[in-house]
C-alpha cells in the first residue's frame, strides 16, 4: 500500500529531523574533545608543560592557559564562520568547521611529547587548541541556526535544547573514554600513550558526522534571505548597532550557564585532584556524575521554555546556583561527607546548570534576524565562552595556587549567575511565542514557515520587560 504524502512533503518532513542530528553531531565532536582535554588536564601538563624540575601545579596552569587561548579564538571564527554561513549558507559552512575540528583533535592524539620534541610540542599542542577555538566559534552559531530554522512552530526551545544535550553527551563520552582508561590501565601506561585513543578516536566520529552533514539541507529561513531585497546603507548601519547591543546582552544572558558549565563539568576533577586530594578516578566518578544531571535536565528545560517562556526557566538555573554554590562546595571539601552525598551534590549542581543551558540557545537565536543570526548568536555565545568557560580553570587554579582559598570556584560562579539574574530580567517574557525574526525589514510578507512578518520581529531583541 503506497503512501498518500506527497514525495516532497515527506522530506520537508525528515528535514528536521535531519537537522538535528546533522546538527548536533558536530557539537558532540566538539564538546567531546574540550571534555577529554579538561579531564587529562593533569597528563597533559606533565607530558607537554612540565620538563624536570617544574612543578605540578606550574605545568596544570600552562595547560589551562592553552585550553583559554582555544576560547579566545572561538570568537574569531564566529565572527569569520558566522560571516561565510550567513552569506552562502549554513551547510557549507559546517561541513568546513567540522573538517577543521576533526583534524585539529586527531592531530593531538599523535603529537609527540615535550620529552621527544622538546619545546616545539607545546607550541604545536597550542597551535592545534587554536585552529579547535577557531572551528569550534564557527560550530556553534551554525548548529543552533540550523536547530531553531528548522524547527516546528512552538518547539524551538526543545530543538535548541539538543545543542546543549548534545554538549553533556559529549562530555559524558570524554569522561566515560577516560573513566575506562583509567581503570584498564596502569597509570605508567595512561600517562604514556593511553591519553591519546580518545583524541584518536575523533577521526572515525568525524567521518560519520561528515557524512550526515553532505546530506543536509539549507534552511527555508537562509534560502527565503536569499532571494529577498538588500539591505540599503543606512539600515546596514543601523544593524550592527543595534547587533552589537544584542550580541552584549546574550552574552550577559549566558554568562552564568558558560561560567558555572565548565566549573562543575569540566574543570571539577583537576580541582578536586589538585585542591582537594582526590584520586584520578574519584575526580572522574563525580565529573559524570555532574554531567548526567546536567544531560537529564536539558531537553526538559527547553520543552517547559517552549511553554512558560525563556526567562523563568534560565532565571531559576542562575538564581539557583548563587543559593547552592557554597553549599555544594562545601559537602565536596567536607571528609565526613559520604560518597553518596557528594554525588548528589554533583548531580544537583549539574542539574541547575542544564536549566540555563536548555533554553539558551533558542533565546540566542530569537534575538537576531536571519541575516545575521549565525554570526550574532555565535559571537555571543563565543565571547561569553572564551571570558567566562575558557579562562575558568586558569582563574580558578591561579587565584587557588597565591591565596590558598579553597573557596574560589565558589565565588566565581555564584558572581557571574548573578549578573546573568540581572540580564535576564531584560528578556521579553512573551519573545519566545512568536515567529523567528525573518529575513527583511521591509514589508509584511510571511515568514519561511508561512506565519505572517512582523515589523518589530525583524529587528535584533536587546531585551525589555514586556
Amino acid at each position: 500500500m503506497t503512501s498518500s504524502a506527497d514525495p516532497g512533503e515527506r522530506a520537508a518532513g525528515r528535514a528536521p529531523r535531519r537537522a538535528l542530528v546533522a546538527g548536533s553531531v558536530g557539537n558532540f565532536i566538539e564538546w567531546y574533545e574540550f571534555g577529554v582535554y579538561g579531564f587529562f588536564a593533569t597528563i597533559i601538563a606533565a607530558n607537554f608543560f612540565t620538563p624536570q624540575g617544574g612543578s605540578e601545579l606550574e605545568g596544570l596552569v600552562k595547560t589551562y592557559a592553552s585550553f583559554g587561548i582555544a576560547f579566545f579564538f572561538r570568537p574569531i571564527g564566529a565572527a569569520v564562520f558566522g560571516r561565510v554561513g550567513d552569506r552562502i549558507g549554513r551547510r557549507p559552512t559546517l561541513i568546513l568547521v567540522l573538517l577543521m575540528m576533526t583534524a585539529a583533535t586527531t592531530l593531538i592524539g599523535a603529537l609527540p611529547t615535550y620529552d621527544t620534541l622538546g619545546v616545539a610540542a607545546p607550541w604545536l599542542l597550542t597551535l592545534l587548541r587554536i585552529l579547535q577555538g577557531l572551528s569550534a566559534g564557527g560550530e556553534f552559531g551554525g548548529a543552533v541556526s540550523i536547530m531553531t530554522e528548522f524547527a516546528p512552530p512552538g518547539r524551538r526551545g526543545l530543538y535548541g535544547a539538543w545543542q546543549s544535550f548534545t554538549v553533556a553527551l559529549g562530555l559524558l563520552a570524554g569522561a566515560g573514554a577516560a573513566a575506562v582508561l583509567a581503570t584498564v590501565m596502569s597509570e605508567e601506561s595512561l600517562a604514556d600513550w593511553g591519553w591519546r585513543l580518545p583524541f584518536l578516536l575523533t577521526l572515525p566520529i568525524g567521518l560519520v558526522a561528515l557524512w550526515l552533514r553532505l546530506r543536509l539541507e539549507e534552511t527555508p529561513f537562509f534560502r527565503a534571505t536569499a532571494d529577498g531585497e538588500a539591505t540599503t546603507a543606512p539600515e546596514r548601519v543601523a544593524d550592527r548597532r543595534e547587533m552589537a547591543g544584542a550580541i552584549v546582552m546574550g552574552a550577559a544572558r549566558i554568562m552564568g550557564w558558560a561560567a558555572a558549565g565548565y566549573t562543575f563539568l569540566v574543570v571539577m576533577p583537576s580541582y578536586l585532584q589538585a585542591t582537594l586530594n582526590a584520586t584520578f578516578q574519584q575526580a572522574l566518578v563525580a565529573t559524570v556524575v555532574a554531567n548526567a544531571g546536567f544531560a537529564l535536565s536539558i531537553l526538559p528545560a527547553g520543552l517547559l521554555s517552549d511553554r512558560i517562556g525563556r526567562r523563568p526557566v534560565m532565571l531559576t538555573g542562575a538564581a539557583l546556583v548563587v543559593v547552592l554554590a557554597f553549599p555544594l562546595l562545601n559537602v565536596l571539601q567536607d571528609p565526613d561527607s559520604s560518597a553518596w552525598v557528594q554525588g548528589a551534590a554533583v548531580f544537583v549542581a549539574g542539574v541547575v546548570v542544564g536549566l540555563m543551558a536548555g533554553p539558551g540557545p533558542a533565546m540566542l537565536a530569537e534575538m537576531f534576524p536571519t541575516r545575521v543570526r549565525y554570526t550574532g548568536l555565535g559571537l555571543a555565545y563565543a565571547l561569553s565562552n572564551a571570558v567566562f568557560s575558557g579562562c575558568a580553570g586558569l582563574i580558578i587554579t591561579k587565584v587557588i595556587e597565591h591565596t590558598g582559598e579553597v573557596d574560589i570556584p565558589a565565588y566565581y560562579v555564584m558572581v557571574t549567575c548573578a549578573i546573568s539574574v540581572v540580564a535576564l530580567f531584560t528578556l521579553r517574557g512573551e519573545h519566545h511565542r512568536g515567529a523567528l525574526p525573518g529575513a527583511a525589514r521591509r514589508g509584511g510578507g510571511r515568514m519561511p514557515d508561512g506565519r505572517r512578518r512582523r515589523h518589530a520581529g525583524d529587528r535584533p531583541d536587546v531585551g525589555h520587560v514586556p
